[in-house]
């Protein structure tokens, strides 16, 4: 009996060793990606919003705007009252063939979430493009909504620009990074997050990595690396890259991506640098008190495109994943209403719908409302 009984710790300490192994096999998935390292950390180290070893945003950001811990806020996340997070029905959509549009015609399509495949100036721009099921490194933790998977990389024509946020699952997503790469002639990013696409296979002179305020110009076309407040990782260790927002700019057209964002200063800042915009898209889903530093809520959304003296609006964030506990839907009934009386118009075309960059008149159904 005693001999049973002392193999006990035995037992559990050969259980802990199998569980860390585990672990750290699974943390070994080129998923994860790599910190920067040699010259792409010499340049990370330039930046004047890198200090003691991180990014910092340009407003105090803690990420948390409550006393609730982490683990904490996760538990109630899984075990509260959540109302209606994931429709029940199928998302509408129309998949228009990106393949067969003429290149030399401004537009924008979004392909959910905050994806977006652009045409501007003769060039194809494709932005954060998820394809997956799933945005998060554990299967089926953040399934996309029925109905918002109708691209693949294969519906994807050759590609002048692949920009990127910022490195979270959501925006990018390591499927649908390696199987563009054939397609993609450069890829534009905050610093730091060129490390991932070096470490996936992509040649070091096809990545160009900005930090707030930096541009790269192709011809006609200027792309601006923008402040964001937000944070990144793909890990538990974060802010070792730069998260930011995209302007394009060309003699025609002027327009915005926020990337994943809090409301603050940096929009006005933007809209006076690079403004007008003839059309933005901005971080307005996946809110909550809790976390409200990191992403706007709608009426912030709708403040936000003033501040950039917007022409129209598109919510970003929204309609293909739940990463908050309010309703789905709630994005688009807000946001609706915070626009009325702005000086922007509304533009809530549904996954894939084209949007126009010629100034012609668009209206867009509320789709959302005839979706359970």
């Amino acid at each position: 009996m005693k001999t049973r009984w002392s193999r006990i710790p035995l037992m559990f300490a050969a259980a802990a060793i199998s569980l860390a192994i585990s672990v750290y096999a699974f943390f070994q998935h080129p998923l994860f990606g790599q910190h920067p390292g040699g010259n792409r950390l010499s340049l990370v180290e330039q930046s004047t919003n890198y200090r003691n070893g991180i990014f910092h945003n340009q407003t105090d950001s803690p990420l948390h705007t409550s006393d609730s811990s982490e683990l904490s806020i996760l538990m109630d996340s899984l075990v509260s009252e959540r109302g209606q997070p994931r429709p029940e029905g199928v998302i509408p959509s129309t998949k228009t063939d990106l393949k067969a549009l003429d290149v030399n015609e401004d537009m924008v399509i979004w392909l959910g979430h905050s994806s977006y495949f652009v045409q501007l100036d003769g060039k194809r721009i494709l932005l954060d493009p998820v394809f997956s099921e799933n945005a998060a490194p554990i299967p089926m933790a953040n399934r996309a909504f029925a109905g918002t998977s109708i691209y693949t990389a294969e519906d994807m024509p050759d590609i002048d620009f692949l920009l990127i946020t910022h490195d979270h699952y959501d925006h990018l997503d390591y499927p649908s990074i390696t199987a563009l790469q054939p397609k993609v002639d450069q890829v534009v990013t905050g610093l730091g997050v060129g490390t991932h696409f070096e470490a996936w296979g992509y040649p070091t002179d096809r990545i160009s990595e900005l930090d707030w305020y930096d541009a790269v110009s192709l011809e006609g076309l200027s792309i601006y690396a923008t402040p964001a407040r937000h944070f990144s990782g793909r890990t538990f260790d974060r802010n070792r890259s730069l998260w930011v927002g995209f302007a394009l700019t060309t003699d025609s057209s002027r327009i915005f991506f926020s990337g994943d964002s809090g409301y603050a200063q940096h929009f006005t800042e933007v809209g006076n640098r690079y403004g007008p915009f003839n059309w933005v898209a901005l971080d307005a889903g996946q809110y909550d008190p809790r976390w409200a530093n990191v992403h706007m809520n709608p009426e912030e959304a709708a403040q936000a495109a003033e501040d950039l003296r917007a022409a129209a609006l598109t919510p970003g964030h929204v309609g293909r994943f739940s990463l908050a506990p309010h309703d789905w839907n709630d994005p688009f009934i807000r946001i609706t209403a915070a626009s009325k009386g702005r000086s922007y118009e509304l533009w809530t075309p549904t996954i894939g719908s084209p949007i126009h960059l010629d100034g012609r008149d668009q209206k867009y159904a509320p789709w959302w409302e005839t979706t359970n």
